[in-house]
């Protein structure tokens, strides 16, 4: 998990996207062009929540998350997806 100076606003979450799989179970090398992106990631940092709704997730959690449900940033060479804390579906 890195440190970033981004702050997301309201219930807001900043999530660092889990590598893609490069070799299968079995042992099979995967082409870059056949890498499906992975729906888990590690929040980085925590918006402070809407007036009646705190927060439910925090820095460190690992999460599971929608295929289209976020914002791609990228931030001193590094990508992260930027999303509202109702697109996680769970926590693992």
């Amino acid at each position: 998990m890195s440190k970033v100076n981004i702050k997301p606003l309201a219930d807001r979450v900043l999530v660092e996207p889990a590598v893609a799989e490069s070799k299968t179970a079995s042992g099979i090398i995967i082409p870059d062009t056949a890498k499906e992106k992975p729906l888990k990631g590690i929040v980085v940092a925590v918006g402070s929540g809407k007036k009646d709704e705190p927060m439910t997730v925090k820095v460190g959690d690992s999460v599971l998350y929608g295929k289209y449900s976020s914002t791609e940033i990228s931030v001193e060479g590094k990508d992260y997806l930027i999303m509202k804390e109702s697109e996680i579906y769970a926590i693992l």
